[in-house]
């Protein structure tokens, strides 16, 4: 069976950006005086509040695009761009840097206990570049048949996450940082490709290039 194209396309694009192989470390950092039953509870609902979020965009986004008066190429390219910076970040470990920071802010106050909706849910699973290419995604997508493509590629790489999270401690465990450092290296480079192709489509449509 052959997968389809526009389905593989958006599986690696949002796995890349979500990045579960990545956030799984940070969530252990953040859970760690949980216990199991409660981890699992929050990474749970991170996963779920982040797929409301990006369903909201996947089926509101060209119309707020609409009403600002921003042209889908437009936004193709600012979001191609938006990707690259991602990926140029994945490459030299400045993400994974700010994400470790943003988490250790976190675990500093005492008084925040549910990282479930910050900053698990936004903006590390739902954030701009997560919002940006499955809007990408859903332009992309000619009918339904495409569309239920995109929401299989979104559902499937949430899916992956839930259990990167719920798996976070023992996941950690078993990769150790050097192995992880080298996956988000080869996960930015993949990124980056993508996004210049989303710069490419834009510029073409704006200017009208066959």
């Amino acid at each position: 069976m052959v997968l389809p194209e526009l389905f593989i396309s958006a599986f690696i694009t949002l796995f890349v950006v979500i990045d579960p192989p990545g956030c799984a470390p940070i969530y252990a950092g953040l859970t760690k005086e949980a216990s199991p039953a409660q981890a699992r509870i929050m990474a749970l609902r991170a996963t779920a509040i982040a797929a409301v979020i990006l369903l909201i965009f996947a089926f509101f986004g060209e119309d707020l695009l609409g009403a600002l008066h921003i042209e889908l190429d437009s936004f193709r390219i600012a979001g191609g761009l938006m990707l690259f910076w991602i990926a140029f970040e994945m490459v030299f470990e400045k993400r994974t840097k700010r994400r470790t920071e943003r988490a250790d802010k976190v675990n500093a106050d005492p008084e925040v206990e549910d990282v479930s909706v910050f900053p698990m849910a936004m903006p590390m699973l739902a954030g701009p570049g997560a919002i940006a290419a499955v809007m990408l995604l859903m332009n992309e997508a000619d009918g339904l048949e495409q569309t239920i493509e995109v929401f299989a590629a979104l559902g499937l790489v949430l899916a992956l996450t839930a259990a990167a999270l719920v798996a976070a401690g023992p996941l950690i465990r078993l990769l150790g940082d050097k192995v992880e450092a080298v996956i988000t290296r080869l996960l930015g480079v993949l990124l980056a490709a993508l996004a210049a192709q989303y710069v490419i489509d834009g510029l073409k449509g704006a200017f009208g290039i066959a």
